[in-house]
């Protein structure tokens, strides 16, 4: 593993770590909030915080599962094991937290019961917002960190890093801020108005809002697990280093698959030179796996299959995982 490529996992335990204390302590607040107040927004606010903590510790797993070396049963190491961790947090978000909050904002809409006690609440959404945007704001400086490194936006880093523990956390702090604002209003107008039917919409919009991030990161995480390939930059990049090497005619297939956070196969049916002797392309394959594995580390795999000519084949490759992406180009070198 690279210095690099410690330094961000080490980031991502902390930013983990970080993230499951300020939860913890949010979630007892709130719940004693709810309890004292009687605030359906209140109590889902608590639910999410408790679905918020168990997802980080489900993200620690995630990390620390994932990291294990490659053994004899399984020599591609534990990268996707990671991925599992992961998909339980955004399952277990979907379930507790979206599932509490809708449930309790429409019991609340049907009964109106409130305890009228509604200071507690304004006190302990103020201090959760303090202390969720400070995780935030950690989570925020990786990705801006990470987003320079590869040379692109904030956004699109968040849209194809397989690193899914930082776009869980990035997610969730914010969707924990706009929940806090959600909760604030439905009290504030169920103060103002006398009515608990808001403080029952604020626990739904909460539940659905929860609703939203799981599913976003359940799907991110079910199209690891199933096997995507890296960004379409990247596949282009890996096509022209070893289309560049002096024995290799064309690259007949080049397929690509993301292991880990940090690990990626890359195998390819290469067209040798007509004339390339054996010791030449073993040597080109060794120069292959230089080649991908310096200028990007994530790569750890490398397995090229010497393969005939076809009639009036040219120097790209035949076959890839290529498709029409309209994103295409503004894709980072980061798988």
């Amino acid at each position: 593993m690279s210095q690099a490529e410690v330094r961000t996992e080490s980031e991502s335990v902390g930013t983990v770590i970080v993230a499951g204390a300020a939860n913890l302590a949010i979630a007892i607040a709130k719940l004693v909030a709810g309890v004292i107040s009687g605030s359906a927004a209140m109590l889902s606010e608590a639910a999410h915080s408790v679905a918020d903590t168990t997802t980080e510790v489900l993200l620690y797993q995630a990390l620390r599962r994932g990291a294990r070396p490659a053994d004899q049963r399984h020599p591609f190491g534990y990268g996707k094991e990671s991925y599992v961790w992961a998909f339980f947090a955004a399952m277990f978000t979907f379930v507790a937290g979206a599932g509490f909050a809708v449930t309790h904002g429409v019991t609340t809409i049907l009964v109106h019961q409130h305890s009228g006690n509604y200071l507690i609440s304004y006190i302990v959404l103020g201090v959760s917002f303090v202390i969720e945007s400070i995780s935030l704001t950690r989570a925020v400086r990786q990705v801006r960190r990470e987003s320079r490194r590869w040379r692109t936006t904030p956004r699109r880093f968040l849209r194809l890093t397989a690193d899914t523990t930082v776009k869980a956390v990035f997610l969730e702090d914010s969707a924990a801020l706009i929940g806090l604002l959600l909760a604030g209003l439905g009290v504030g107008l169920s103060e103002a108005t006398g009515d608990e039917v808001w403080d029952g919409i604020a626990s739904i919009l909460i539940g659905l809002l929860l609703l939203t991030v799981a599913g976003i990161l359940a799907s991110n995480n079910l199209s690891l697990l199933v096997g995507r390939s890296v960004p379409e930059r990247l596949r282009h990049e890996i096509e022209r280093e070893l289309t560049g090497l002096p024995e290799v005619e064309r690259i007949d297939t080049l397929l690509t698959m993301q292991l880990g956070p940090d690990d990626v196969l890359v195998a390819a049916k290469v067209d040798f030179r007509d004339e390339a002797t054996g010791a030449a392309i073993e040597a080109t394959a060794d120069e292959a796996e230089r080649r991908l594995t310096g200028r990007y580390p994530e790569i750890r795999y490398v397995f090229l299959d010497p393969t005939r000519s076809l009639p009036g084949a040219t120097g790209r490759a035949r076959h890839t995982q290529a498709g029409p992406d309209p994103d295409a180009g503004d894709e980072p070198d980061h798988p």
